[in-house]
C-alpha cells in the first residue's frame, strides 16, 4: 500500500521531520514500512524551454545541436537525437544533477565530441506516459523558466510504502482517514475529523421526502452485511480535478472519468468500498441482492468473462447481474461519460465469502482487498454522504433523488467493545512505569473512552477496531506498547529458572536414528513435504491417489493432497539429487495419511548408485539400526498371506531384491529396490533402493537398553566366505534365514557380501561367516568344523555351495 503523506495532512499535521524518520516512526509504531518515495521532486529542476535555433552535429547525420531559451540570461546548447524538434517549440529541458523516474542521473557528457548541457525530455522519461514518439509538445503559451512541477500542477509528495501483510489486522488502516488518526496518536497531534454530526445533517438537508427511483432488496441467505443506495441526477459529468487526479495517480490507480474517480477517492479516503451505476441501464426500477442460485457467465468491468457458482453473491437487476458483490461490477452497469442519472451504492459483505470468491476466480481488487479485513458495516452511510458531498462539489446543479434505501443485518453489526483492566497489569506487562495521565492521553488519542476507577480503566473500544482487531486486554496493552515505543522500553531478562527440558520418547527415539544413520549409515537426512499431488503418485505408479484427503483450496496442484506413503517423495527427491551425484544415501523421518484420522510415522532410507545395486549394504545397515534401537524384528521373505503396512501391492517393487522386516510380529517394514520401469518415470538412471519401516508404535515407548557390555577378545577371530548357487527368483536374505537355525555360539555375524547373476535361472550369493571364541583361540580343526556344518545346511536347504 502506498500512503501519500500530501493526502495524510488533510486531516492531520505532520511534524517537521525528514521522509526517512517519519516512515522510520510509522514502523516501529504501526506497520512495516519497505520504502519511503519522494514524488515529483525532479519536477522542480525540470523547466520550460523554447527552441530558438538548430543545426545538424558535424560527426552525425542523426544528430542536431539545439539551442534554446530557458529563462535565463544565456541560451543554452545540447545535443538531441529527437526526430520532432523544430524552432519555436516549447518542450521540457533536464539541466545537469536531474534524477529522472527512471533513475538515470544527468552528467556532462560528450556526444560525437561535443559536450550537452543536458537533455530535452519526453513524456516517457518525465514518467507521465508510457509511450512517445520525440519530445513533449508544451503549451505554446507556457512561458520559459516555468517548472514542470508548476506546468503540470504537480505536487511534490512523500509516499509510504507500506508492506500490505502487517496491516491485515487493521481494517480500520485501508482508509486515509484512519492512516491519520494513527499519524496524529504517533505524533501527539490533533487529528482534523470533517466527518461530524454537523456534517451528516448538512448533507442529509440535500435529501428530499420523495421515493427512491430504485428499491432495494436484499436476500436473508446472501453474503450482505448492510447495503446503502441513494440516486442522484447530474447535469452532466465534467473533468477530475488535477488534485484528484494526482493523489489517485500517486496511490496506483489511473483516472478514467470524474464520477469513478469519485468512487475511488472515497474508498481510499475512507476505506469503504462502493460502486456507482448508471441507473439508466438499472431494468425494472429495483436491485436484488441474492445467491446466483446456478451457473452462470458474468462479463465484469475489466472485460473478462467470469464463472459464477450458485453459491456466489450477485446484485441483480429485474433481468441480469449487475456487480459480483464485494469484487468488480459489471461491464454493462458502469458510468460514462455521458452518464447523468447515478445510483450510488455503499455495501458490506462477508469477509469469507469475499476472500474465497476472489481466490476461486484469480480476481483480486482494491475492494475484495478490503472486504476481506472483515469492515465495520457502521461506516457505510458516512462513506455514502461523503460521495453526495463530492459528487455535488464537482458536479454543480446535482440533485438527490428520493430518499436512501438501508438495508443492514442487526445481528452481525458490529459494536462498541468495553473492556476493563488494571493499571499494574500495563505496567507489569510492558516492564517500565508509566504514568496514569499518559496511559489515559494515549487512548484517547486512539479515539478510545476512558472512565478509570479505583485504579482500574474501563477502555471503550469503537466499533471500527473490534472487527478484527481488539477483542481482549493483552491487545489494549499492546496499544500502550506501541505508542510509547517498545524501543523506548528497557530490555530486562525475565527472573525465570533455568532447567533443562527433558525430551519425548518420541524425540529420543527419533536422535537415535539419526545418529547412527548419519555416524554409521553415511547418511543425509532430508525432507519433504506431506502434501504431494496426483502426478507424483501417478509417476510413482502408486495404486493409492488420497482422493479424500484432496485439500479444497490448495496452493497448488502439485501439493494438492495428503500423500498415502512417503515412498514417492523420496524417489522424487532421489530424482532431482541423481542429476549431480553418482553415489548418495539418504534418509527422512516423516508421516503418511491413510485416511482422515489415520496418519503414521515413517522412516525411509534410500541407496542410489549408478554403477550397481546397494541391495546388501542398505539390508546390512537396517539389519545393525535395528539392533542398536533394541527393537525385536526378523527378516522375512515376500509372502502373500500376509500385507505389508508400509507397502501395498504395487508395480513397483523388484522381482528379486525384496524383504519384509517383521517387527514384533508384524509387518511393518520393508526393503525394496525400486523397479526399473518406475525409476523411467523419473528419467532416473541407475538403482535405488529403498528401506520402509513403520515406527509408529516404536516411537513413543520408552526402549529399553538391552545392550550388554563385555570386554574385547583377547582371542583373535576368523572369516570364511561361502558363495551357494540359488534360484535367482528367491530372496538372497533367504541364505542367512536358512543359517539361522545352526546354533553355534563360536558363529559370532552372517552376513551377505554380494550377489551377481550366473545365468537366466540362477544367481550367486556370497555370503561371510566371523567365529569367534572369548575364551580361547579356535582351533584349525574347530574352524573347519564349522564351515562343514554350515555348508552342510545350505545343501540342506537347497543353497549348494558354487563349484
Amino acid at each position: 500500500m502506498l500512503i501519500s503523506l500530501n493526502w495524510i495532512k488533510d486531516f492531520v499535521e505532520l511534524p517537521d521531520m525528514s521522509p526517512k524518520e517519519l516512515g522510520s516512526k510509522f514502523t516501529l509504531a504501526t506497520a512495516e514500512v519497505e520504502d519511503v518515495i519522494v514524488k515529483g521532486e525532479f519536477l522542480n529542476k525540470v523547466k520550460v524551454v523554447e527552441v530558438k535555433s538548430m543545426k545538424p552535429h558535424p560527426d552525425s547525420d542523426k544528430l542536431n545541436l539545439v539551442t534554446f531559451d530557458f529563462g535565463g540570461p544565456e541560451l543554452k546548447e545540447v545535443v538531441c537525437g529527437a526526430q520532432n524538434v523544430k524552432v519555436g517549440l516549447k518542450v521540457p529541458y533536464a539541466p545537469i544533477g536531474t534524477t529522472l523516474p527512471n533513475g538515470m542521473t544527468l552528467e556532462p557528457k560528450k556526444i560525437r565530441g561535443i559536450l550537452s548541457d543536458g537533455m530535452l525530455c519526453s513524456e516517457v522519461e518525465l514518467g507521465v506516459a508510457t509511450e512517445s514518439a520525440g519530445l513533449m509538445i508544451l503549451d505554446p503559451a507556457s512561458r520559459p523558466g516555468t517548472t514542470m512541477a508548476d506546468y503540470l500542477k504537480a505536487d511534490t509528495d512523500i509516499l509510504l510504502d507500506v508492506d500490505n501483510k502487517s496491516l491485515t489486522h487493521r481494517p480500520d488502516l485501508w482508509g486515509y482517514l484512519g492512516l491519520a488518526r494513527e499519524f496524529a496518536a504517533n505524533h501527539k497531534k490533533a487529528l482534523k475529523n470533517p466527518f461530524t454530526p454537523e456534517w451528516e445533517k448538512k448533507i442529509e438537508a440535500n435529501f428530499n421526502k420523495a421515493m427512491s427511483p430504485i428499491k432495494v432488496e436484499v436476500n436473508q441467505d446472501s453474503s450482505c452485511l448492510a447495503y446503502y443506495g441513494l440516486s442522484l441526477d447530474i447535469p452532466k459529468m465534467g473533468e477530475t480535478p488535477a488534485k484528484i487526479k494526482n493523489r489517485l495517480e500517486a496511490v496506483g490507480l489511473r483516472s478514467i472519468n470524474l464520477i469513478v474517480d469519485i468512487s475511488n477517492y472515497v474508498m481510499i479516503e475512507l476505506g469503504m468500498p462502493n460502486h456507482i451505476f448508471d441507473r439508466s441501464k438499472i431494468h425494472g426500477g429495483k436491485v436484488s441482492i441474492r445467491r446466483a442460485g446456478t451457473d452462470m457467465k458474468f462479463q465484469t468491468l475489466d472485460e473478462q468473462n467470469r464463472d459464477l457458482i450458485p453459491s456466489d453473491t450477485v446484485i441483480f437487476d429485474s433481468e441480469r447481474p449487475l456487480v459480483l458483490a464485494g469484487l468488480m461490477g459489471g461491464l454493462d452497469s458502469g458510468v460514462t461519460p455521458d452518464t447523468t442519472k447515478l445510483f450510488l451504492e455503499v455495501a458490506n459483505w462477508e469477509a469469507p465469502e469475499v476472500r474465497k470468491t476472489s481466490v476461486r476466480l484469480g480476481l483480486r481488487t482494491d475492494s475484495s482487498q478490503r472486504y476481506e479485513k472483515t469492515l465495520d458495516s457502521n461506516m457505510c452511510y458516512r462513506t455514502l454522504l461523503r460521495l453526495v458531498e463530492m459528487i455535488s462539489e464537482l458536479c454543480p446543479g446535482t440533485t438527490v433523488v428520493g430518499m436512501p434505501e438501508k438495508f443492514v443485518r442487526e445481528d452481525k453489526l458490529s459494536k462498541a467493545l468495553t473492556l476493563t483492566i488494571s493499571h499494574s497489569q500495563i505496567v507489569s506487562s510492558l516492564g517500565m512505569e508509566i504514568s496514569k495521565e499518559t496511559v489515559r492521553d494515549i487512548f484517547e488519542r486512539l479515539d478510545f473512552k476512558v472512565e478509570e476507577k479505583n485504579g482500574s480503566y474501563d477502555v471503550t473500544v469503537p466499533s471500527y477496531r473490534t472487527t478484527k482487531d481488539i477483542s481482549v486486554k493483552a491487545d489494549l496493552i499492546e496499544e500502550i506498547g506501541r505508542m510509547i515505543g517498545y524501543d523506548n522500553i528497557t530490555s530486562v531478562s525475565p527472573n525465570l529458572p533455568v532447567k533443562p527440558i527433558r525430551l519425548s520418547e518420541t524425540k529420543k527415539f527419533h536422535r537415535k536414528i539419526q545418529d547412527f544413520l548419519v555416524m554409521q549409515g553415511k547418511s543425509l537426512q532430508v525432507m519433504t513435504y506431506p502434501l504431494v499431488g496426483k502426478e507424483l503418485l501417478e509417476k510413482a505408479m502408486w495404486p493409492e491417489m488420497n482422493d479424500k484427503l484432496v485439500l479444497v483450496n490448495a496452493l497448488s496442484v502439485e501439493q494438492d493432497r495428503m500423500r498415502p506413503s512417503i515412498i514417492p517423495s523420496a524417489i522424487e527427491m532421489a530424482a532431482h539429487n541423481q542429476k549431480h551425484f553418482d553415489s548418495f544415501s539418504f534418509f527422512e523421518i516423516g508421516r503418511s495419511y491413510l485416511d482422515f484420522g489415520k496418519e503414521r510415522s515413517q522412516l525411509v532410507i534410500g541407496m542410489y548408485s549408478k554403477e550397481g545395486s546397494r541391495f546388501v549394504e542398505l539390508a546390512n545397515v537396517v539389519e545393525k539400526l535395528l539392533a542398536t534401537l533394541n527393537v525385536n524384528y526378523v527378516f522375512a521373505p515376500k509372502n502373500e498371506k500376509f500385507q505389508n503396512t508400509v507397502l501395498p501391492t504395487w508395480n513397483g517393487t523388484h522381482p528379486h531384491e525384496y524383504q519384509n522386516i517383521q517387527i514384533q510380529g508384524k509387518f511393518h517394514g520393508v526393503i525394496n529396490t525400486v523397479h526399473p520401469l518406475v525409476l523411467k518415470n523419473f528419467k532416473m538412471k541407475g538403482n535405488l533402493t529403498l528401506a520402509v519401516i513403520d515406527i509408529t508404535d516404536l516411537e513413543s515407548k520408552e526402549v529399553k537398553d538391552k545392550t550388554k557390555y563385555q570386554p574385547l577378545s583377547k582371542f583373535p577371530s576368523s572369516s570364511s566366505d561361502f558363495t551357494v548357487v540359488m534360484n535367482k527368483e528367491l530372496p538372497a536374505a533367504s541364505v542367512i534365514t536358512a543359517l539361522s537355525s545352526l546354533k553355534q555360539k563360536e558363529i559370532k555375524s552372517k552376513s551377505i557380501v554380494d550377489i551377481f547373476m550366473m545365468n537366466e535361472m540362477q544367481k550367486a550369493v556370497s555370503i561371510r561367516a566371523v567365529f569367534e571364541d572369548s575364551e580361547k583361540t579356535l582351533a584349525a580343526e574347530t574352524i573347519k568344523d564349522l564351515e562343514q556344518k554350515i555348508v552342510q545346511v545350505l545343501e540342506k536347504a537347497g543353497f549348494p555351495l558354487r563349484s
